[in-house]
């Protein structure tokens, strides 16, 4: 029996997994938003989570927690980026910010160096989980970093469901659940009920009749068609041209 199992496997194997949820979470913490299929968002969302409260803690421990989750990257700035893929690895180590972020804190270059990279670590740490924790004491919430937003277009080749997963702003309200039942689930309770045989608790004339206007015959079942069908006057008998 399969115990313990949890998460998606997006069709790789364990290494191949673990590089995938990196760099997409590096992606997403440099550039505040990633469009990806929809079951690596929702995998995805799950790490991200994690690596945010890691963030709002902001200890030495969640630091090197969150290195030995995410590992590093550099974020270099578009406008140099060319002159960075032209440099050394000696150079580079010049140009890369420490991911403590102690060092350059500030936006002070080294002498004879043309910028300064920054850490996704650092940015984590000093961008994104201070934000959050102003958001969890302004709102009392905790949680819900990220949203995945679905895409009407699919990927080309496989047709896989798009979807964008973004940071939440720190001003964004958290959604209210509705009490209300929508008219999906509705109707999936009259089927599940047709099917088992128990009694349907039919409503009001008045939303009968709009339900029955709002949604279309083809959605319903067809033994639940024929119930809902009203049955009609038999046909009058045939004279016969007999004559008494």
């Amino acid at each position: 029996m399969r115990h313990a199992v949890f998460g998606r496997k997006l069709n790789r194997d364990s290494e191949h997994r673990v590089a995938l949820r990196r760099n997409l979470a590096q992606s997403l913490i440099e550039h505040g938003q990633i469009r990806t299929t929809l079951p690596k968002a929702k995998e995805l969302r799950l790490f991200v989570e994690k690596l945010v409260t890691l963030a709002i803690d902001g200890g030495l421990a969640a630091r090197q927690r969150a290195i030995a989750l995410l590992a590093d990257r550099a974020i270099i700035p578009k406008a140099n980026q060319k002159d960075y893929d032209r440099m050394s690895d000696a150079k580079r180590s010049q140009v890369l910010r420490s991911r403590s972020g102690r060092r350059y804190r500030a936006s002070v270059t080294r002498p004879g160096v043309a910028f300064t990279a920054e850490s996704v670590v650092h940015r984590l740490f000093a961008d994104i989980g201070p934000r959050m924790k102003r958001r969890n004491e302004k709102r009392g919430v905790g949680g819900g970093y990220t949203r995945i937003i679905k895409l009407a277009e699919r990927r080309i080749g496989d047709a896989s469901p798009l979807a964008l997963l973004q940071f939440v702003g720190e001003e964004d309200k958290p959604r209210e659940k509705s009490a209300e039942r929508t008219e999906r689930k509705r109707r999936a309770k009259v089927k599940y009920a047709f099917y088992a045989g128990k009694p349907i608790q039919r409503r009001g004339p008045q939303q009968r009749g709009k339900s029955r206007a709002a949604r279309p015959a083809a959605s319903m079942p067809p033994q639940a068609q024929a119930a809902e069908k009203p049955q009609s006057a038999p046909p009058p008998e045939a004279e016969t041209g007999k004559s008494e």
